[in-house]
């Protein structure tokens, strides 16, 4: 098994407990609640009638249930795609609980084989995702994608971690962070700002966050700088 491999084995442990153990909006998880950058974006889009949305690495429906909802009595549909199959069960089963089934577009698919069609999407939100991609330059292609994807005017909403560190908990030995793409804060804003050199950017900013977590049976300490970053296409406005 290779280190690609052995990270997403990894990833795909923590997140099936995660979502066997947590009901979405339930409290006692990272799933308590959608984004809330994500929501204050989603309200430019308020008065569109037709929406199209993309969910990189949408989980169960964190964000892509409540962004569904706000398409009832409009036309449109969220695409999620997710590597995981429990997952993809969770969504549906979730949007089937919220009623908003109609609306989502369920795509078992690791983020970079997904195919982004030109000019398809007038929002693209990617929350803890792009960092998953097999390495720095799988990731540049995938924002090259995304832009280009994008509909005059959409919006893309990315949050990212750069210069992860992973500790044991109780030894504070230093461990292989479970992170296919581990770059620096500077290098990895750096490769959004080349790539949304023609947007309009309206947020830019880094937060460092802690986190306790679980890596088989051992608890972990995870550091990383936390980068949310949305950008707007500019074509609309030549």
């Amino acid at each position: 098994m290779n280190r690609v491999e052995r990270i997403r084995d990894e990833e795909k442990k923590y997140h099936d407990a995660c979502y066997e153990e947590h009901k979405l909006f339930e409290p006692g998880s990272w799933l308590h609640r959608p984004v809330q950058t994500v929501l204050e974006v989603l309200e430019q889009f308020k008065d569109y009638k037709q929406l199209n949305v993309l969910d990189l690495g949408a989980g169960i429906g964190r964000n892509s249930i409540p962004i569904a909802q706000s398409l009832v009595g409009r036309q449109g549909r969220v695409v999620c795609v997710d590597l995981l199959e429990s997952a993809i069960a969770g969504l549906l089963e979730n949007s089937k609980q919220f009623g908003v089934e109609s609306y989502i577009d369920a795509r078992l698919s690791d983020i970079e084989h997904f195919n982004i069609a030109s000019s398809e999407y007038d929002f693209i939100v990617a929350v803890s995702a792009l960092e998953h991609v097999s390495s720095e330059a799988v990731l540049a292609d995938k924002l090259g994608e995304m832009v280009r994807g994008t509909k005059q005017g959409g919006i893309h909403c990315i949050i990212i971690g750069s210069n992860i560190q992973e500790h044991a908990l109780y030894t504070n030995a230093e461990l292989d962070p479970m992170f296919e793409v581990n770059i620096s804060t500077e290098r990895m804003l750096q490769l959004l700002d080349v790539q949304y050199a023609s947007w309009d950017v309206q947020r830019r900013h880094v937060r460092t966050l802690v986190y306790d977590i679980d890596r088989n049976g051992i608890p972990v300490k995870l550091t990383t700088d936390c980068i949310t970053f949305v950008a707007r296409d500019k074509r609309e406005e030549d």
